[in-house]
């Protein structure tokens, strides 16, 4: 535009100098009009030939770089019927061209790397160079459990309370590394990055890894528990049969009573040896679930007397804050009963003395919650705590949490076990 400017100031410049030119030679004849004439004429053409060749071309040029400076891409610059300036028009023309078509290779790359993510079984995180949170996609969503972006954007990994955020601040750059929480659930978890703009951008995948975990667990357990239940059963039934053969034969010799003593507490240790092996055995064999509409406060009270009884002797109260709306759930009543009245044998044996357990109902999302206020979970046992034959206690099986695991994973329910840092440890459990 400056230069259509510089050229019009130009030809009006000329025109004034030829006017007045003419106005000095027109007295002296007719000579002088025409050398006059023919000097403005001949000033138009130069001033023609000087557009087409320089400001036009300029020009034109100009207007490309206005293009390129709006990223224009769509745009295309006209011939200028000058065969320099026209091979300059036609590169031109062809780098807008191929830069439209990056631009919209790319864009479609991205909507496809998008929809990608969007729908991967993997959750995503990104981040951005300060480590907030600016993406995260379905899964990742659903693994946090959070129910949208809101909640995370712009705001740092180690700055929320969510146990899986927890483990994956303490991964080190560039590491992928199985965790287990407390809910059991299982994830590979890898923080890493990618090159942009020359730096390292980081992001975060999580792959949930529970149910090939626990179908694997299973699959283990269910085979040796079963090798061991047939070999120690039968062995056992051989050996009581024997030894109350020679308990029989005892009986009226001498020093015969102290032998059937022996006797008697070998075959009681034997009994004892298999029912030990029946209850890892009952694990197995948990049968599937007869769901049904029930009131979830009508569950807890039906056991409540029951539940009473377990902590008396530690002087430890239970307290039931039972929500008025009555939530209702499905659920086999039988089964979930044994899970309720484990969960709060569990509490009671975490108290040593005077302590109290609450059980609470909630009809957001229906929950059941049972807490107590007895030793402190660590963390580094918080994952371990539904791994099969896991226990903490002297004389523990581990079982206790394992059957409670797979009646709960059975109804479709979520559930976790924690110490929070009021000192409350907290069993939550979410019906479906």
């Amino acid at each position: 535009m400056k230069l259509k400017y510089l050229f019009t100031i130009l030809v009006l410049l000329l025109l004034a100098t030829g006017g007045a030119i003419l106005s000095l030679v027109v007295c002296n004849g007719k000579i002088f009009l025409f050398l006059s004439e023919g000097l403005v004429l001949g000033t138009l053409l130069f001033l023609g030939y000087f557009y087409n060749k320089v400001v036009k071309p300029l020009n034109s040029i100009a207007n490309g770089m206005d293009l390129l400076r709006e990223q224009d891409f769509s745009s295309r610059l006209k011939k200028v019927g000058q065969l320099e300036a026209d091979r300059i028009v036609q590169v031109f023309n062809r780098m807008m061209e191929q830069l439209k078509d990056e631009r919209v290779r790319l864009r479609e790359q991205n909507h496809f790397l998008d929809q990608l993510i969007e729908v991967s079984p993997m959750g995503v995180i990104i981040l951005d160079f300060e480590e907030r949170i600016t993406m995260v996609n379905k899964a990742g969503l659903r693994f946090l459990n959070v129910s949208g972006i809101d909640a995370l954007a712009g705001r740092k990994l180690d700055e929320l309370s969510i146990p899986l955020a927890e483990e994956i601040v303490r991964l080190p750059k560039g590491s992928t590394q199985t965790v287990r929480l407390s809910d059991a659930m299982i994830y590979r978890c890898s923080r890493l990055s990618f090159i942009d703009r020359g730096a390292d951008h980081p992001f975060v995948l999580i792959e949930s890894l529970t149910y090939e975990v626990v179908k694997a667990e299973k699959k283990a357990y269910e085979k040796v528990i079963r090798m061991i239940a047939h070999e120690v059963n039968n062995t056992v039934g051989g050996v009581t049969s024997a030894l109350d053969t020679v308990k029989l034969m005892m009986a009226g010799q001498e020093d015969g009573d102290d032998l059937q003593e022996v006797m008697t507490v070998c075959i009681e240790r034997s009994l004892g040896m298999s029912r030990f092996i029946t209850n890892f055995a009952d694990v197995v064999k948990i049968p599937e679930p007869q769901l049904k509409e029930v009131r979830l406060n009508d569950v807890v009270l039906a056991c409540k007397v029951f539940m009473e009884s377990l902590g008396k002797d530690k002087h430890i109260i239970l307290k039931c804050e039972l929500c008025v709306e009555n939530p209702v759930v499905r659920l086999d009543q039988v089964l979930f009963e044994q899970v309720l009245v484990n969960i709060v044998k569990n509490a009671v044996e975490s108290i040593e003395t005077s302590g109290t357990v609450i059980i609470r109902t909630s009809p957001d999302r229906p929950m059941l919650e049972i807490a107590d206020d007895g030793a402190a979970i660590p963390r580094e046992v918080e994952t371990k705590l539904f791994t099969p034959f896991f226990s903490t206690k002297p004389n523990g099986q581990g079982i206790g949490l394992l059957f409670i695991r797979e009646v709960l994973d059975r109804h479709r329910c979520t559930f976790s076990l924690r110490t929070y840092s009021d000192g409350w440890t907290k069993f939550c459990i979410s019906f479906s």
